[in-house]
């Protein structure tokens, strides 16, 4: 059997865009209450009955997001420096590619309305 996982995770973080013109909204220092899943994809071992335990993706990706993102400004973060949802979706998969098993997506909400997919290709 096929499935997709999802765990979800949450941090407290604060960016501005310096890419953007300066009369945008987003040029100024903002912060965001992120929302991040982290979906792992494949085939349910038959015998655990499951693809991955979400436990072990959480032992993973919360000292990252804690240590790393939470209560920080994005931009002082190396790779970071125009964190983007989009960069930022691309730096959490560099970050945990190579750590969660069966990684295929990562999704950063960025508001209730906005959120940015990737998949690593």
């Amino acid at each position: 059997m096929r499935i997709e996982l999802v765990k979800e995770f949450r941090f407290e973080a604060a960016h501005q865009l310096p890419m953007v013109p300066p009369d945008h909204k987003c040029f100024r220092m903002h912060g965001h209450s992120y929302r991040i899943e982290v979906m792992a994809e494949g085939e349910v071992d038959p015998k655990m009955g499951w693809l991955v335990d979400f436990g072990a993706v959480a032992a993973i990706v919360e000292p990252i997001l804690k240590q790393e993102l939470d209560h920080r400004t994005l931009n002082d973060i190396a790779g970071l420096e125009n964190p983007t949802a989009e960069n930022l979706c691309a730096w959490l998969w560099n970050r945990l590619h190579p750590l969660v098993p069966h990684l295929a997506a990562i999704t950063v909400h960025e508001t209730g309305a906005s959120r940015c997919t990737y998949r690593g290709r």
